[in-house]
Formats: structure tokens, C-alpha cells, sequence
């Protein structure tokens, strides 16, 4: 009982999120005080009112992310374009390709093909053929996201208002979707291919090139549809080769997007704020209120210390692999494609300073794939080839502490400077270092 002049026991005092951001969060979602229209006694809120504000974000789901919606969402902003199947003229041009770079690229890296099934596919397919991999990579967002925000609310709240934490988590899991949903579909509608972004998108030996969209890319070039396509298939290609013998370095470049994820550091008062904005416009029965509430850009919030680090991380694996790719297709057509010079210019501007989708996707979900030093990446391993030969510069990728680090990057030409390629022995020298190894001398014999 409080027995204070003027305040009454049934008014915001016994509401748990008193005096946090979540009492106006919860207000703006149809709490309000005692009295108040919606409201309920304590200012709790109005569970009926709050699920009818949200039910098209309550849909039932396993996880953190309902994922059917989101991949429904990313088809439908692909469908606002015309996005026909590849004709069979297409998907056989795909696979000649295909079939061309993987013979240029064997003069160029020891690596082999990683080629097991080219296709050719709408933005549909892409959305369809890539799912798997982006739950892997976007649910450990998703899920800190959520867990950030309900830790941010006081021990005594979350104590006493589990149903209101189930109903936030379930709404933010709803954002999450839609916004999700929103960054695939922008990716869709520019990727050239699977792989085109730098990570390993669809299943092993996968290796697909976005018809649409490099008619479309070719369409603004000075160079000729055939070349652009083989062009992509090359880098499509070395980016199979890469992943297919480098097993550990799909889960490198995944552990850097957790390692993202466990640094999320929710701002309470700031998602709070954010939030409000948003439901304040809401209009359950309008559709493109909703729509504005799932472009909101829930993610557009500072990064933590851990996030930069780990953000940092990401960036050095990513401009590692998108040089090595510039460097084996430089190579692989440096004597055979007169355009190659020119396209290599085109993608790595279009790489290093990412499209419009890959800023969409960055600002929707929190999470940028740019390389930025690709140019500095690229200059490293030419410069080690040209030093140490092809299998030296393939061999870094033996294992992730072989790697070169930021600060290698930003020295290209001084990795590995005193290092030479390794002399050729012959056989009787390499019989005595044999014998030094084993501890004799040479012409020892075991007694």
C-alpha cells in the first residue's frame, strides 16, 4: 500500500517496467495508465489490443526468425520486376562457360575444380537456393538481438512479465523477418552469381550465375555479353575452387558472423524510442504501414567494441578471398581475354564499394560484406606468386594462422619479403637433408 499524498496503489507504480524504457515502450503499444483507453489497471497492457497490433507479426515459427515469412517477403519484392526462368539457350551458354573458366583456371592454380553442378537461375531461385546458408549465417544476429533486448529490461521486470518477454520476442522475431526478408530481396534483384558476395551461399559444388541480372549488368558495359558471362564464370568458378579445398574456411568466415553476434549490445532506451516511432503509425488494416515498419532499419544502431573487431575480421577474410579470386582469374586470363583488363576494374570498383542491394542488406540486417581492400589483397598474393611461385601462394590457405592479417594488408608487398621459392634439390641432396632430419649424416649407414 502506499500511502502517499496523491498517488494511487493502481497507477504506474505497479506496473514492472516503471521508470525503464519498456513502461513507454509497452504504453505506446496500448499500455497507457490506469483509466486510459486501452489501458489496463497498473498501466499494464492490453494483452487483446496488443496482439491484435501485432498479429502480423505473431505468425507461429520455430527460432528466432519466422523464416517462411521472410523468404515469402523476398520473393515478393523479387516478383516487382519481371523475373523469367533462364531459357534453355541460357543454361547451356551457363555451362559451356562454366566449363571454359574451369579449364583456364587449371593453369592457374594448383587448387582443382570445384564445379559439381553449373545452372543458371532466376532471382527466385537464387532466394530459394541460398535460404540454408543465410539461416546459418543471420539467425545468431537475430537471436543476440533478441536476447540483448530482453536483458536489457530489469531483473524484477523480466521476473514478473514472462507472457510481455514472449510477446516482445515473438514481435521482434516478426521485425527481424521482414527486415530479413526485405535485404534478400534487394540482394536478389543485383547478385551475379552465388558466390558473388564473397560467401559460400548455396550447397558445395553449387556454382550458379543469376541470368536477369547479368543480362541486365552486361546490358551498361562496353564489352560483350559473351565475355561478361565467361568473365563471371571465372570468378564464380575460382570462388568453388577456393571453398571446395579450404575446408575450414566456410566456418572462418561463419564463426566472424557470430562472433558478430555475441558482441550485439542493445541500447535499451534507443530500441525503445525506435520502436515507438514505428507502432505509432501502425495501422493493422493498411498495408503499407506495416511495409514501413519492416523497412525500419531495427539493426541501423551503433556497433559495439566486439561487433568493430569482429566486423574487422570478416572484412580482412573477405578482402583475402575476393583478391586471391582477382589474382587466379587475372592470371588465368591475362594472355587469352583482351576485355579481362577492363572487367577486372569493373568488379573490383563494384566489390570494394558494394551495390545498392548489399547497402540495403548492410542497413536492414547489420551486417556489411564489403571488401574494401580487395586492391591491397590482390597485390599480396601476385606479389607472393611472383616471389614463391603458385603453390606457395595456395599453400597460405593451408590453415586460418597462415593467413595475412590487416596490418599485412597494409604492407602487400613486404608479406613475406625475405621468403624465396625453396631451391630445387637434387636427388642426392635431398637424400643428405633427408639423413640431417633423421639425425645421421650423410653416408651413414645403420649398423
Amino acid at each position: 500500500m502506499n500511502d502517499k499524498p496523491g498517488e494511487n496503489p493502481d497507477d504506474g507504480n505497479q506496473n514492472p517496467f516503471k521508470g525503464t524504457p519498456f513502461e513507454q515502450l509497452f504504453g505506446a503499444m496500448g499500455g497507457g495508465g490506469a483509466g486510459l483507453p486501452g489501458g489496463m489497471p497498473g498501466g499494464m497492457p492490453d494483452l487483446n489490443q496488443l496482439f491484435g497490433q501485432l498479429q502480423f507479426l505473431m505468425q507461429p515459427h520455430d527460432g528466432p526468425v519466422n523464416w517462411d515469412f521472410a523468404i515469402d517477403l523476398a520473393r515478393k519484392t523479387v516478383a516487382q520486376s519481371p523475373d523469367p526462368s533462364p531459357t534453355q539457350r541460357q543454361r547451356d551458354a551457363v555451362a559451356d562457360a562454366f566449363q571454359l573458366a574451369d579449364h583456364w583456371l587449371d593453369e592457374a592454380t594448383a587448387f582443382p575444380s570445384g564445379v559439381t553442378a553449373p545452372a543458371a537461375w532466376s532471382r527466385a531461385e537464387w532466394v530459394v537456393g541460398t535460404t540454408d546458408v543465410w539461416k546459418v549465417l543471420v539467425e545468431p544476429i537475430a537471436e543476440s538481438s533478441v536476447q540483448a533486448l530482453g536483458s536489457a529490461m530489469p531483473a524484477e521486470a523480466r521476473e514478473m512479465s514472462g507472457p510481455i518477454l514472449g510477446i516482445l520476442g515473438q514481435a521482434v522475431g516478426g521485425m527481424l523477418a521482414g527486415q530479413i526478408g526485405s535485404g534478400l530481396g534487394a540482394l536478389a534483384s543485383d547478385v551475379l552469381s552465388v558466390s558473388d558476395i564473397g560467401l559460400p551461399l548455396a550447397a558445395p559444388g553449387k556454382a550458379a550465375i543469376v541470368s536477369a541480372n547479368l543480362d541486365a549488368f552486361a546490358a551498361d558495359l562496353d564489352v560483350g555479353a559473351d565475355d561478361v558471362l565467361l568473365y563471371v564464370a571465372l570468378r564464380e568458378a575460382a570462388h568453388q575452387r577456393l571453398f571446395a579445398h579450404v575446408p575450414w574456411l566456410r566456418d572462418h568466415l561463419i564463426g566472424a558472423v557470430a562472433d558478430y553476434a555475441r558482441g550485439i549490445e542493445i541500447n535499451a532506451e534507443g530500441i525503445q524510442s525506435r520502436f515507438e516511432e514505428q507502432m505509432r503509425g501502425i495501422d493493422p488494416t493498411n498495408p503499407e504501414s506495416l511495409q514501413q515498419l519492416l523497412e525500419g532499419g531495427m539493426f541501423d544502431l551503433p556497433s559495439s567494441p566486439a561487433q568493430e573487431a569482429a566486423l574487422q575480421r570478416l572484412e580482412v577474410t573477405l578482402a583475402l578471398v575476393e583478391g586471391w579470386v582477382d589474382e587466379v582469374v587475372g592470371q588465368a586470363t591475362a594472355e587469352r581475354m583482351p576485355t579481362a583488363g577492363k572487367l577486372q576494374e569493373v568488379f573490383r570498383r563494384r566489390r570494394a564499394a558494394g551495390g545498392p542491394a548489399e547497402q540495403t542488406f548492410a542497413t536492414l540486417v547489420g551486417l556489411e560484406l564489403r571488401p574494401r581492400r580487395l586492391r591491397d589483397a590482390s597485390t599480396l598474393w601476385g606479389s607472393l606468386r611472383t616471389r614463391q611461385g603458385t603453390e606457395a601462394r595456395d599453400g597460405v590457405w593451408m590453415h586460418p594462422d597462415l593467413l595475412p592479417t590487416a596490418a599485412d594488408l597494409d604492407d602487400p608487398l613486404g608479406f613475406r619479403e625475405d621468403a624465396t621459392a625453396p631451391p630445387q634439390l637434387s636427388d642426392e641432396d635431398f637424400d643428405a637433408e633427408l639423413q640431417k632430419l633423421l639425425g645421421g649424416q650423410p653416408g651413414e649407414q645403420e649398423e
